[in-house]
């Protein structure tokens, strides 16, 4: 038993014995230019390797470059280099291996031979970036250490001396710097807090909030393709990676196409939306690019632009925006009958969309360039994932710059579609003086597609099938003469039936469609107030529904007396119910 025992002891040293030797073979063989071999058995370095890519690197501290790629270098040389840039609005980072020998971006590496990826700032042929290179040690340049490296403190006492007395002084500069960003930080919180309750906005319809144009907007809303990472890809030499995968829109200029945006690094891909314009629509491709290369224009009540290509090779111009798969608000009400939140949630997001681009001012303050549609309607009002709206098509658009002159406005020419035209545009006769009457024939487009989505809303009573204003009263696709024999001489308007009034949120949308689409383009609203007004209805209608279903009224302060203008009748709001109104003057410019 004994003598066993000590028989299988050592035949495991001897085992053991042999994988030492083993291992030191192994070692000794891939050793370059051990035992007189030649080093063809070298590992290469292991390296992260991905290509540009966003990154949350702040550019202070030490972080990951957060790649999932991990490559061996193809030669033995190659050293491990990440490169990170700050690009207007975000940053990115690139990992790869690199021949130190060579030039990379037009600047040679000078560092590699550290185990740590230090990041210094270089002047490459692309711009400004910070670069760092590193060896010996695998995948040593997933992290980035971007603090500065500090050199020993002098032992020069003068120095020394200084630097204690600027230590007071130090302290006082952070103490004051905390206390200016404190109160900053808490007037911006009381700001914000005094608005919220001013506007008493609770979200609605999958979490809505339609408001905040000082904020640069990102699209985001699910299963639309938000498209985040093509936002900020800054691409100057050659075309996106863009694969065209169908037509989904036609229009008097240009295509609209659905496209798979592919990443660089993977089989991945983005679903964007690509409007293709011919080379001799240059003018109208311009234009909408010059409109929305505005970054004032950022809203999410406004078509989230991602960028513009010339296309060469296809003798095209693309412009790329977010794509959303429910098409245009005149698809939507064709196929379904909304609900009365519904209704409000879409006039809202209308209103608040041509109200930012009327204003010549961001909620914050900042002054910016008044932005008039010209082509306002329902096919040019896509419906996002969320069931909000934002605007498109700006090929029409026109910024009322200061430096126009009326010559100008003179030679912008009588645009738009015809079926909703304003009057003073149908007959030529806009007061070029005045730059507020372009704001005003949106106004009057506006109430036509409120009034086309009222008539989808169950409230109304018996719902009729979708059809555009005027609906049969005129053609299919109607021409100037057609239209103003309907709107000037007839002095006709869409129809307004005595049972949508019977609705008190229903009546007061029904009114101010009517004080929009005025004949008299001073008497319409302007876009903000009629935001207003849906909004304060929203509200009051919330509290309405939240008391007993008894006939308890509105407070009768927000009592108002309204006309209805229904062509060939006459019927006042006040002979059905009280309802609200914001108090808002048609001059009112915020």
């Amino acid at each position: 038993m004994e003598g066993s025992r000590r028989t299988k002891e050592g035949s495991r040293r001897t085992v053991s014995l042999r994988g030492v030797v083993s291992i030191l073979f192994l070692t000794a063989l891939l050793e370059p230019g051990a035992a007189g071999m030649p080093p063809y058995f070298q590992m290469s370095q292991l390296c992260m390797f991905c290509d540009v890519k966003l990154s949350s690197c702040s550019g202070t501290g030490t972080c990951m470059s957060n790649c999932t790629i991990t490559s061996i270098c193809m030669d033995s040389n190659e050293v491990c280099v990440s490169i990170w840039r700050k690009n207007e609005t975000d940053f990115s980072i690139e990992t790869l291996c690199h021949d130190p020998s060579t030039s990379l971006y037009g600047v040679m590496l000078d560092d590699y031979n550290s185990s740590t990826c230090v990041m210094k700032e270089k002047n490459t042929t692309s711009g400004m970036a910070h670069i760092c290179s590193c060896t010996d040690v695998d995948e040593c340049n997933d992290q980035l250490l971007f603090t500065p490296v500090v050199d020993p403190t002098p032992d020069d006492p003068l120095v020394s001396v200084i630097l204690v007395s600027l230590l007071p002084l130090l302290v006082m500069g952070v103490v004051v710097a905390g206390m200016f960003y404190w109160h900053r930080a808490y007037r911006r919180r009381v700001s914000q807090e005094w608005e919220s309750s001013m506007k008493k906005r609770k979200p609605k319809a999958g979490g809505l909030d339609c408001s905040d144009a000082c904020a640069i907007m990102m699209d985001d809303d699910g299963s639309d393709s938000s498209s985040t990472h093509a936002n900020h890809l800054n691409h100057n030499t050659e075309p996106l990676p863009i694969e065209l995968d169908m037509l989904v829109g036609k229009g008097r200029f240009a295509q609209v196409y659905k496209a798979k945006l592919k990443q660089t690094t993977s089989d991945q891909f983005e679903t964007v939306a690509v409007k293709i314009f011919p080379y001799e629509e240059y003018a109208s491709w311009k234009n909408e690019k010059d409109i929305f290369s505005d970054a004032d224009l950022r809203h999410e009540n406004i078509l989230h632009f991602l960028t513009a290509e010339e296309r060469k090779v296809e003798k095209q111009y693309w412009l790329i925006t977010a794509f959303h798969h429910r098409g245009n608000l005149q698809e939507h009400l064709t196929r379904h009958v909304i609900s009365w939140e519904e209704l409000q949630v879409l006039g809202l997001c209308l209103a608040q969309g041509v109200a930012h681009l009327h204003s010549d001012r961001l909620l914050c303050g900042r002054p910016k360039v008044a932005i008039v549609h010209r082509d306002l309607k329902s096919s040019n009002i896509l419906v996002k994932n969320d069931l909000t709206l934002c605007l498109c098509d700006f090929g029409l658009g026109l910024r009322l710059d200061s430096n126009l002159s009326v010559d100008d406005l003179a030679n912008s020419g009588q645009v738009g579609t015809a079926r909703y035209m304003a009057p003073e545009v149908l007959e030529a006769r806009l007061n070029l003086e005045n730059i507020e009457s372009f704001k005003q024939t949106d106004i009057y487009s506006m109430a036509l597609v409120l009034w086309e989505m009222t008539s989808r809303c169950e409230a109304v009573g018996e719902v009729k099938d979708y059809e555009p204003a005027y609906g049969a009263k005129v053609r299919e696709h109607p021409c100037v003469e057609s239209m103003k024999d309907s709107v000037l001489r007839d002095r006709g308007r869409p129809e307004i039936p005595d049972t949508w009034l019977r609705h008190q949120g229903v009546a007061v949308i029904c009114a101010t469609i009517t004080e929009c689409w005025d004949h008299d383009p001073e008497a319409r609203l302007t876009a903000h107030c009629v935001s207003e007004r849906l909004s304060e209805l929203e509200d009051e209608m919330d509290k309405l529904s939240s008391r007993s279903s008894s006939a308890e009224k509105i407070p009768a302060e927000l009592k108002i007396p309204m006309e209805v203008g229904i062509p060939g009748e006459e019927v006042k709001i006040s002979q059905i119910q009280d309802v609200p109104a914001a108090d808002c003057s048609v001059s009112d410019e915020k």
